[in-house]
């Protein structure tokens, strides 16, 4: 029983923990509600022309996310 618990505490841990813009990669991008593959694409070559995000809010610059977007975005995201 308590072996059961313990995975079902690391599974939510790992289902519900915010993906990190600064370091995920085109596939762990797209798990974030409405980032497809060209919205990921062009997440990561902000990333790499701008030194990565100081802020989440600073998605808002990446071509193709708007304020709505990052709004939806803000619980599922992180920069560290």
């Amino acid at each position: 029983m308590i072996k059961i618990l313990a995975f079902l505490v690391l599974l939510s841990s790992l289902l519900f923990s915010a993906v990190n813009i600064n370091r995920a990669n085109t596939a762990q991008l797209q798990t974030l509600n409405g980032i497809g593959p060209a919205k990921a694409q062009e997440i990561i070559k902000y990333r790499k022309s701008h030194g990565g995000f100081k802020t989440v809010d600073e998605l808002v610059k990446v071509k193709g996310i708007g304020p709505k977007t990052v709004m939806r975005l803000k619980t599922q995201v992180s920069i560290r």
